[in-house]
């Protein structure tokens, strides 16, 4: 419990505290929490550790810099995000187990009205893929209930995030016709296929087959 108090705390006032004051303190906290929790943990999380920083990094910068859905408050991503991405993800796996084998596509289900909503307003019409893809990922995926609590611990903390202004959503995809509010109500889509790479490099890395590293976690 006491790791998921961390996660919460750091998101929660780390966030208003770069939109408000300053980012370096959050940077420093940040990526100090994320090596003390490297230097004191085993193998198999070090490896999750560095394979979240190696997805997350460069997809951010496609992201805010290149593909420009959405841009950073002062411009460049913040320090502090990468690893952000590390406390979002192991939080998402502790509550993960706490939920039914049963919830997952009940919990996704809960968001369809709002799809829908999106989708006749034509405001949100990026949530119609994304949907999609979320319920690709818990037909198939092997971690189904992590993929479920990642759409909505993800929609949580981009809603907070947008909210205090750290980062702005483009009304509009680049390069497409569709469209998205800010934040894109399934964004959470993003994280689950994240999420599916780290598991891989993990099993990659360990020699285990995907069945036993999703045992492991879950």
């Amino acid at each position: 419990m006491r790791r998921e108090l961390l996660y919460i705390t750091t998101i929660a006032v780390g966030l208003f505290v770069s939109a408000e004051y300053a980012q370096w303190p959050v940077d420093i906290w940040c990526i100090g929490t994320f090596l003390y929790l490297f230097a004191t943990t085993d193998r198999k999380e070090r490896i999750e550790m560095l394979a979240v920083l190696a997805f997350a990094t460069p997809m951010e910068l496609f992201f805010s810099e290149v593909w420009l859905i959405y841009e950073y408050q002062r411009g460049l991503m913040p320090l502090f995000v990468p690893v952000g991405h590390y406390f979002l993800f192991d939080l998402g796996r502790r509550v993960a187990k706490k939920i039914p084998q049963s919830s997952p596509i009940y919990l996704i289900l809960a968001l369809l009205p709002f799809v829908l909503y999106g989708a006749v307003k034509g405001t949100d019409t990026s949530a119609v893929l994304l949907l999609v893809l979320t319920f690709g990922f818990i037909r198939w995926g092997p971690e189904p209930r992590l993929y479920a609590t990642m759409v909505w611990l993800a929609l949580a903390m981009e809603l907070w995030g947008t909210y205090l202004g750290n980062w702005t959503w483009a009304p509009t995809v680049p390069f497409t016709r569709l469209t998205a509010w800010n934040p894109p109500l399934l964004v959470g889509a993003f994280y689950c296929f994240g999420d599916l790479l780290v598991n891989l490099s993990v099993a990659k890395f360990e020699g285990q087959p995907m069945a036993e590293v999703n045992h492991d976690v879950l």
